[in-house]
């Protein structure tokens, strides 16, 4: 077999089930709220915590993950996870109290964490390392592909059908992926006993991988930024009169990134990361200086294209060096690493930006937006973009 061969049976396996796992997540995400507010009147903090607690969640499932999954096995992981992540989704039938919603929406996060630091680390092991940046970029078009269509089915279904359907539709496709994780042959890993040992500990360095750490920390910052538009675009679109537009932004969006894709990952593996990551910023920060001053439909799909462009390219060149600058038996927590960092910023980015509308507009809040990913350009240097750089100790 080619060694070099990226588009072998188990890596469309793997991405197919990371897809899976992302499109409950996005086809819930959207509509919970909508959910908890319509079914136990609860207020608008509320709503958002029903959605919110499941990043809390997800940060637990991946801290484990990351820190035993070597110890375990990358498959034994990957199962417990999705049945774990099954589990939760059939309760959702079960809801009867906001507190109960709640709970399950945490359990739910944890199980997403386990199983989808697990696909993001076997499918690390699978790509063959000289087509780091190009397999990885492909890999997360399974995320980004579900970022785009789970919101729009989630809410299209809750309008027609119901808001239990969604719940059927999340149990039928969690187990699919439960099903054809079964094909995914994960490659033997020789892992001695000394390497073993760190992860039963409790130093930090069991829990985060500290090679991955500088550009982990470059990640919270364009994951709050992008927290912006996945959780206000709607509201300032009723504001500036574009809801209808507004619907197509994921879309659009989505297309960017299926195009560029493949032309970014292939320039980071034959130039280096800096070439894609520099630019990928840049053009992330216009996307949201066009956002802030938008007055027509059009000039709002061009921001869903250089948004697409910008940070559709960062979060898997991001990862790839994450991966790139940890030994193999610390892939898994290199992976959790970087997206625990990722989600934090992601997470958390919601409640620190309610904050700031009331007191900066959405104009000036997207004007903000550009100027944080500009600053994080300056860091992305400082801790990873120059050749001779420290690694943090833990």
């Amino acid at each position: 077999m080619d060694a070099t061969k990226l588009w072998t049976k188990d890596f469309w396996v793997v991405s197919l089930t990371n897809f899976f796992l992302y499109f409950i997540h996005y086809l819930l995400i959207a509509c919970i709220t909508v959910f908890t507010a319509e079914k136990f009147h609860a207020s608008a903090s509320m709503s958002g915590l029903a959605a919110g607690i499941f990043i809390i969640g997800m940060l637990f499932g991946r801290l484990y993950s990351g820190k035993s999954i070597e110890r375990i096995g990358r498959k034994k992981m990957l199962y417990f996870g999705i049945v774990f992540s099954l589990i939760a989704v059939l309760l959702y039938f079960a809801v009867t109290s906001l507190p109960l919603l709640l709970l399950i929406r945490f359990l739910h996060g944890i199980g997403f964490g386990i199983a989808s630091t697990a696909t993001g680390t076997i499918v690390a092991n699978v790509i063959p390392n000289e087509r780091r940046g190009e397999g990885t970029g492909y890999y997360a078009l399974s995320t980004t592909i579900a970022s785009a269509i789970g919101p729009f089915l989630g809410i299209y279904i809750n309008q027609h059908y119901g808001f239990q359907m969604n719940f059927v539709i999340c149990a039928v496709l969690i187990v699919m992926s439960l099903l054809i994780s079964v094909w995914i042959s994960v490659p033997k890993e020789t892992i001695n006993q000394a390497q073993l040992n760190p992860t039963k500990s409790f130093k930090l360095s069991s829990f985060f991988e500290p090679k991955a750490l500088p550009i982990s920390i470059v990640s919270i910052f364009i994951g709050l930024a992008y927290s912006s538009i996945l959780s206000f675009l709607n509201t300032y679109a009723q504001q500036i009169h574009l809801v209808d537009v507004a619907s197509l932004f994921f879309i659009v969006y989505a297309i960017a990134t299926l195009v560029s894709r493949p032309f970014t990952g292939r320039l980071f593996d034959k130039k280096g990361e800096n070439v894609v990551v520099y630019p990928a910023l840049i053009i992330l920060a216009i996307g949201f200086l066009v956002i802030s001053q938008v007055h027509h439909g059009y000039t709002l799909l061009i921001s869903a294209v250089l948004v697409g462009v910008g940070y559709g390219s960062f979060i898997p060149s991001a990862q790839a060096i994450a991966v790139k600058a940890a030994p193999r038996d610390r892939m898994g927590l290199a992976t959790s690493t970087f997206f625990m960092f990722a989600d934090f910023g992601a997470g958390f980015g919601p409640f620190i930006i309610g904050f700031l509308i009331p007191v900066l507009g959405f104009k000036n809040l997207y004007i903000a937006m550009a100027i944080v990913v500009l600053a994080d350009i300056a860091i992305y240097y400082l801790l990873q973009g120059r050749k001779k750089r420290k690694v943090i100790a833990l």
